[in-house]
Parts: C-alpha cells; structure tokens; sequence
C-alpha cells in the first residue's frame, strides 16, 4: 500500500521493515545507506548555510521556495556514519539483519563489482599525416633562409638535439598543429604571441609559433649570411640579450649585421630527457580568438574538437557573502572568528561547471569522445553552440591534447597600431635608446613628472610595467637594458621572488639586477656553469619553481660548487617562477608598443583608449586638460575609499593627462565621423570613440555608428527611432553638444511656417 504521510518515526520504521520483507520476498539483497552529505556531525553547519544562503535574495530565501529545498533539509544530520551507528540506527530490525543490511550485503555488492578509473590511462595525440617530417622541412627551410647553408655548427646542432627530442617522443604534431594555427593568424593580419616556454625551443622559433629565438646571443649578416656566436665580444653578452651588443656591420660585404638571440634552454620546455609534458600557449588577438577556434575544426574535422571544461569552486569572497547573508536572514549573531571558521568550511566547496577561457581539447578521428569524459554545453545552458568537457581538463590532459588559443589585448593593439600608422610593429628595433630611457625617466616624452602627477616614469600604459607597483620595480632594479627587462618581467611574476627575496637583496647590495635570481631558467643556467651535473642542475630549477624548496643533496651540491649562501637562501623562499622564455615575449611586446609611445604617440593613445582602457568617460578625460585634471585631483582626494572601477578610471584619467602634457590634444565626438568603439587619430588629433561618452554601451554605439551612414538625422526624435539610443543617453550627448544643431522634433513649428 501507498504511504500517504510520515508522523513519526514508528512510520518510517514501518517503510523500512516493509522494504526489508520485499526484500526478502523477490530475492533482493537490500542495503542501509547513511545518505552521507558531509563527513563530520560538525560539518551540518556549513551545509545549512550553504543550501540556505546561497540565494538569499532581497529578504526572501529564493533557493527554499525555488527549489524546494525545505529548512529542516537544511539542517538534516547527513553525516558519515560509523559501523556501530549504523547498527545502532537499525537495531530495531534486530541483530542478525542489521547486520545483513549494514555490513554483509553492501560487502556483496562491492565483491560483484569491477575496480574502475572514472579516466582512461592512455594517452591518445591527435594524428596529422607527416607531421615528423613537415616540421623537419619548415624549420631547416627558414633556418637556412636565416643562417645560410650549410648551417653554423651551433644553430645546426640545436636544431637536431630538439628535432630528436621532439619528434622522439611524438610532440611532432604538437608543433605544426601550432604552426598552422599561427601561420592562420598571420595571413589574415593578425600577429600572435606566444607564452609559458615555447620559446624555450629554437624549432618553435624556426618553426614560426614564438618570435623568441633561444640561442645565444649572435650577429647574422641578412645579406650574406656570415654569422658570429664566437667572438670573445658576443661570448661576453652570454645568458642575455643579442640585442643589447652594440651594432656591427658585416666584415664581408660591409651590411648592418642583424643582433638575436635570448640564450634560453630547450630543457626548460622538455626536460633534459623529454620527461616533461609540453604546453603551447599562444596569445591570439581577442578580436580573433573565435577564428582561431573554429579553424582547430577545419584542422581536425568537425566534431574532432572540445572547449575545455572547468569546475568552479566557492571563491572566499563569495562564501563571505554567503555566510554574511545566512546569517542577517536568520537574524543570527556570531563572533568574526566564527564567521571566518565558516568561511573555511564553504570556499572550496565545488559549486558549478564552466569553460576555459581558450582551452581547446583534441579527439582523435575513430575515438569516442565519452570514452574519456562526458560532454556538456558550459553550466549545462542548451541554447549555446558550444560544447565542453564535463570532467575539468586538468583530469584528462595525460589522454587528449589541450591547445591554448588565448584572446589577448597586445595582439589587438598591435594591429590597431599598424592599421593606424601603416609602420609594422615587428620592426620596430629593440635596441632604441629612446624606448630604453622610458624605464628610466620621463624624457623620451619631452615632459617632466611634475606634468603627469608625479610620475618618475614614461611606462604608463605600457602592458607588464604600467603598473606603479612595477614602476616602482623598475626605480629600485635600475635597468639599463633590454636583459635587465625580461629580469623585471620575471621578478614581477615571480611569488615570493621579488619581495622579501630579490628585493631586499638589491637594495642592501648583496646582488644585482644581473646577479639575483629572476627567472626560473637562471638557476639551471647557473649551477651548469658553477659545475652541477646538469640532470640535477635542472631538478633543482624544477624544484624551486614550484615552490617545492630544495633537497638535502641539491643543497650539498650547491655548497660543494660555492654558491653563495644568499642564492640558496633565496631558492628556499621562491614559490613560482616565471620561465625566461614567457618573459622574453612579453618584453618584446611591451617594447614594441613602448616604440609607438615614443615615436607615434597619437596612434599609440588612440590604440590604448581603444583596446586598453577599462573605464572611459568621455566628459571628464577628453573634453579638455581644466576638466581632466580637477577630475584627478578630486579621485586623488578620495584615493583610499575609491572603488575598482573607480581605479581603472584614475589610471585611464592617468594616461590621458600624459597624452595632454605632450601636446596631443582631443577634437569633439562628430557623430557622423566618430567611431563605436576605435578612437581616432584625424590631422595629428585623437576623435574618441562613441562607447567613451557617459552611460552608453557598445550596442547603442554601434547603433549609432551605422545610423549615421544612412545620412543627416532629421531631428532628435529621428535621431533615437533610428538609433535607438536610451533617451538618457541622447540627454548626456545633447548636454556635451554632440548632437550639433539637429531640431528638437519632426513638427515644424508655426513660426517656421510664418518665417
């Protein structure tokens, strides 16, 4: 019979002993669960608090009336049980068949079945037909078309030491999957910088997927290919930069020489035996990123490609919220301790799926994609094209290949610069003493601090050291080349390898900029050249850069070699370390935009603006120098208690400033001319975008970008029917005198008539 309702607990113990006799009657084994949510009794708090709190909505408990989810549920003592609690729990079925339930059949079960891993243990690389031998062929053609055949011993030796590396251990396909991605890229205008290690590897460079050339530092001649690795002069600048030797010409055919080379070791990308998993991420111009992915597909066929799908947990500002919301609602008091312990309890807690922001996962041709994890459209939305990894991809990257197809701002910059300037950013030198000055003072920009606030520096702006913690950085490292930069860079991302480690090591004297330990591929480096066998030369880099500090034996090896105390002090301290190779493409793009600061200062504001800045507003930056700098100077009163957004404007207010101070001035929105989204640069003047007027989002913008090429709008009315402005919009533009002489309305007045 049907139980219509429980009033007590006599009547769940009736359901269960009417369960146990049929049970008994068809022959099925029946088992006690404790339904454990939790571990811990104690743990019963947090889960209240998480299943009430979460969606606690102006006073109303959203989740309890939508989901059903009643509040003694909440409260239920889900806990997981002991044995003897469990028999306990039972007893009133008697002995022999508590047990039968709670130990003896859920022990049948388990016996019936098989041991399963919820991941496949192989390891199954997407196949592209001649991959070995097309990334053989790419790389000696543009080795050749550098460095002339046949090739200088180092460059050829190189090469083949991590072509049998490569290929050795099947990341062949690896390569040229990148190649093709980024070779795309190029063709159609956009150009892609790499990040993590790859430019670790000199195939990565001939191959074309990272700018960053890893050998030491050398002169070629374009001309007629003489090249100089050699010479006690350029042996002097190992470990650093070619592009900080001085400039040579040709002692054959009297050329410029061309100066490379960022002397990075290959080991930092494989391992010294290819023991260490490879990763190629590559830095896509957001306004291309979805290109770049939808070609993954032509590469490997439809259906042949996954996003990456993520499990996100409670972040501890967000449990913060949750506990704070919980607690008002129920109108409970507790202690700050207390509040925190709960905290504790929730962050981490894993609370819904998403995707990856450029994670492309491979499937094999003939495999079956659920064979390694289900799949899903992303927080299970089925209106969304996209389809992700149900399981997150850190528990499948030793099966399937994960390309990262990041979108970025620098690409997008950089394209807007050529665009703008028809000069190609990838020429610009990196040895101009110009872009150098900028991290030293402020007169590469004709201005001095007292100009823009203070600002000993002309970095504003610029990715990697715009930043006053890291020109901050730069005035304590005192850089004097472009080596000392790809230090900084590592030093800043670097954990606990700047502050309280590097830093104070520099100040007090003990290192230098040179000297102190920046990157992780230094302590290789180093400890080759102070006589550690190199295997375990590269362990202790390894080590070291995951914060793992060192063991007793590298510790002896680094004694017995003389390092000093300070650099094994400062190895135990690091937690993270950035490789030399991402570092070295950062720089090389920073400098790149830093050029355009210099040389092209209108387009590179105008680009800034246009694909940099997070907070713009048309009224108080660009109406003129007055307004701009009373908007300063009022955020700069209120500096503590200004909000995030509040922060990115002060920076953009910031730049604007400089702009100012160098004599850049701005021309008024023209509708009919100004763009939605790009500022301008018209007759040595900047137009700014439509989005940087107060209260208008890139839709409206757009909207009025393309209304306008329809003609002259009749009047206001015509205007916001055309456009569909929001009518505070047109009110904000009417008040800045953006919308010129249009009449009020359509209607002509008596008096128009009489005139």
């Amino acid at each position: 019979g049907r139980y219509e309702s429980v009033e007590s607990e006599e009547d769940i113990r009736e359901i269960i002993r009417r369960i146990v006799k049929l049970g008994e009657q068809y022959g099925k084994p029946v088992c006690a669960t404790s339904d454990a949510h939790f571990l811990d009794p104690e743990a019963e708090t947090f889960r209240s608090v998480l299943v009430e709190g979460k969606d606690i909505k102006g006073g109303k408990n959203a989740q309890t009336e939508q989901k059903g989810v009643k509040k003694d549920d909440a409260h239920a003592p889900l806990y997981l049980r002991t044995t003897q609690e469990m028999l306990d729990a039972f007893a009133f079925l008697g002995e022999e068949k508590a047990r039968e339930i709670v130990i003896e059949n859920p022990h049948k079960i388990l016996d019936m079945c098989d041991s399963v891993s919820p991941v496949r243990p192989d390891k199954c690389p997407p196949v592209i037909a001649d991959s070995d031998k097309t990334l053989r062929e790419i790389c000696y053609e543009k080795a050749h078309a550098i460095y002339g055949d046949p090739l200088p011993e180092i460059v050829e030796k190189r090469l083949e030491k991590e072509l049998t590396s490569i290929i050795g251990n099947g990341f062949a396909v690896m390569y040229i999957i990148a190649q093709k991605l980024v070779w795309k890229s190029l063709e159609d205008g956009y150009i892609v910088g790499s990040r993590g290690s790859v430019g670790s590897s000199f195939v990565a460079f001939a191959a074309g997927i990272t700018e960053v050339n890893a050998l030491p530092p050398h002169y070629v001649c374009p001309k007629c290919k003489y090249s100089d690795f050699e010479s006690d002069d350029v042996l002097s600048y190992a470990g650093n930069s070619g592009c900080d030797m001085p400039d040579r010409v040709c002692p054959v055919c009297g050329e410029t020489l061309y100066k490379d080379g960022f002397d990075i070791p290959f080991e930092t990308f494989l391992g010294f035996h290819g023991e260490k998993e490879p990763d190629i991420d590559l830095n896509f111009s957001g306004e291309y990123q979805a290109t770049a992915h939808r070609y993954t597909e032509e590469i490997f066929g439809k259906g042949q490609t996954y996003r990456a799908g993520t499990v996100s947990a409670l972040q501890d500002k967000t449990a913060y919220g949750v506990v704070r919301k919980y607690l008002d609602y129920n109108h409970i008091f507790k202690r700050r301790a207390e509040v925190d312990r709960i905290v504790q309890g929730l962050s981490g807690v894993r609370h819904g799926t998403g995707q990856h922001p450029g994670g492309i996962i491979v499937l094999p041709i003939g495999e079956d994609i659920n064979s390694f994890t289900p799949i899903q459209h992303p927080a299970n939305k089925s209106d969304t094209d996209t389809v992700t990894t149900h399981y997150d991809y850190h528990s499948i990257d030793h099966n399937l290949l994960k390309l990262d197809i990041l979108g970025h701002d620098d690409p997008t910059m950089v394209r807007f610069l050529f665009d703008a300037t028809g000069i190609d950013p990838t020429k610009a030198p990196l040895d101009d003493p110009a872009v150098m000055q900028l991290f030293i003072d402020t007169s590469s920009l004709g201005i001095e601090p007292s100009q823009i606030g203070g600002t000993k520096l002309g970095c504003l702006g610029l990715p990697e050291f715009g930043t006053d913690f890291a020109m901050q950085m730069v005035i304590d490292a005192k850089p004097t080349s472009f080596s000392h930069l790809i230090r900084i860079t590592g030093l800043a991302h670097g954990t606990d390898v700047w502050i309280g480690n590097a830093r104070d090591l520099i100040l007090n004297g003990t290192a230098t900029i040179d000297t102190a330990i920046c990157n992780r591929d230094d302590i290789m480096n180093y400890l080759i050249r102070k006589g550690v066998d190199p295997s375990l030369s590269f362990n202790t880099m390894e080590k070291v850069r995951k914060g793992k500090g060192l063991t007793d034996e590298m510790k002896t090896a680094m004694l017995n070699a003389n390092v000093p105390e300070w650099y094994i002090d400062s190895c135990i301290k690091i937690k993270y370390m950035f490789p030399k190779a991402h570092a070295t493409a950062y720089v090389m793009n920073a400098w790149r935009l830093a050029w355009f600061k210099v040389h092209e200062p209108a387009a590179f504001y105008a680009a800034w603006f246009s694909v940099r800045a997070k907070q713009l507003s048309y009224e108080r930056m660009f109406a003129g120098q007055d307004t701009l700098l009373d908007a300063i100077a009022e955020y700069r009163n209120t500096e503590e208690e200004l909000t995030d957004v509040q922060k990115s404007e002060l920076y953009a207010m910031r730049v604007a400033q400089e702009m100012y101070a160098r004599g850049i001035e701005c021309v008024p929105i023209d509708i009919f001319r100004a763009k939605a989204e790009k500022f301008q640069v018209i007759d040595g003047r900047i137009m700014p975008a439509l989005v940087a007027i107060d209260g208008m989002g890139p839709v409206a913008a757009q909207a009025i970008e393309e209304a306008a090429k329809d003609g002259a709008f009749l009047s206001r009315d015509d205007f916001k029917e055309r456009t569909k402005c929001p009518q505070a919009v047109i009110d904000k533009m009417n008040e800045l005198r953006l919308l010129g002489d249009i009449p009020e309305s359509n209607q002509m007045s008596l008096f128009d008539l009489l005139k």
